[in-house]
């Protein structure tokens, strides 16, 4: 089939990749005209060490080439640059076009997911997602991966399910499209709380609890937001959580070591010099809880520590001195 990437970072191109070694036409697009040039000659990313561009692939930075005759586009910039980026795509794209968004976020000002700021700006598209736990320096590289997609019907759940498919790269499908997005957005935020308690020197205790419970809020926002609880027991809830907590490989988590260690937000992003979806998804989440009347107390005191200059020490005090309550709201006493 005729597909194609939007968005050269790390996971675009390693999707890139899997997709040319399906046997796919694959277009991989950037804005970056001097980055297609340099990624078409080396036949690298500067940021996959090891992974290899298959000569099938074709790097661009020619937007009309990447979208116009493609039987699925796959939207891959960051969560902050979606809106903008379909904006331009929409005079490219056709009645029906499958669409697969794979960032992981929230917008900050109408706290849409992803694949409602696609179908905002992009109508005419049948929009899905794919999400899950999935490091790009592994999936280019073929090692072994499982991940989830959502869609509005079945139909396109198995035809993106097919496209992707293969001996490294198995797919599952959902039709809990908004559970797959807040999972997958929410455990950035929760990794940066891991990578805070690292940086602590905290040890796997710390880690533990930190993931246990940061499922238990995610899961008690997502069913109050309409989701099903079974989503965030899967691939794209408590799986991609584990993956972003435990991993060198996430961002977010080597952010939050550094934020732990004493460095501010700002400096911490510069020096993993990578996007860092936590920080922006964080103030979502806390916008989230407040608007849906959830407790969430870990995403609480991560904007405390980002925004406010509280100590993450103090903060991870604060957590454990809160008052005593059950483990599960749902659980009752016989006496």
């Amino acid at each position: 089939m005729k597909t194609s990437v939007i968005g050269a970072g790390t996971w675009g191109t390693a999707l890139a990749i899997l997709l040319a070694h399906n046997g796919h036409e694959a277009t991989l697009w950037t804005r970056s005209e001097s980055t297609a040039e340099e990624m078409s000659v080396t036949r690298q990313h500067r940021h996959l060490p090891g992974a290899v561009l298959p000569d099938g692939l074709v790097v661009t930075s020619d937007m009309e080439k990447a979208l116009i005759d493609k039987d699925l586009i796959v939207l891959a910039v960051p969560s902050v640059c979606i809106r903008e980026t379909a904006r331009r795509m929409t005079p490219m794209i056709r009645h029906g076009q499958v669409i697969v968004s794979v960032a992981k976020g929230i917008e900050a000002d109408t706290l849409n997911t992803m694949s409602d700021v696609i179908e905002d700006e992009i109508p005419q598209a049948d929009v899905a997602v794919l999400s899950g736990p999935s490091h790009a320096e592994e999936v280019s590289k073929f090692i072994p991966t499982t991940i989830v997609t959502g869609a509005r019907s079945e139909k396109t759940a198995k035809f993106i399910q097919d496209t992707f498919m293969c001996d490294c790269f198995r797919v599952y499908i959902n039709p809990d499209i908004k559970g797959i997005e807040i999972g997958g957005a929410l455990k950035n935020v929760v990794a940066l709380a891991a990578g805070m308690a690292d940086g602590l020197g905290y040890g796997d205790n710390s880690k533990a609890a930190l993931i246990t419970r940061g499922i238990a809020e995610i899961t008690r926002l997502g069913v109050k937001m309409g989701c099903d609880i079974e989503t965030f027991q899967g691939l794209s809830g408590i799986g991609d959580l584990i993956v972003t907590c435990a991993s060198m490989h996430s961002r977010n988590r080597r952010a939050g070591i550094l934020i732990g260690s004493g460095k501010t937000y700002q400096e911490a992003m510069q020096e993993v010099g990578q996007v860092v979806e936590g920080v922006y998804a964080a103030k979502a989440a806390r916008q989230l809880a407040d608007k849906y009347g959830v407790s969430m107390p870990i995403v609480t005191e991560i904007n405390e520590i980002l925004f406010n200059n509280k100590s993450a020490e103090e903060a991870v005090n604060d957590l454990m001195l809160r008052d005593r309550r059950l483990e599960n709201s749902g659980l009752k006493f016989d006496r």
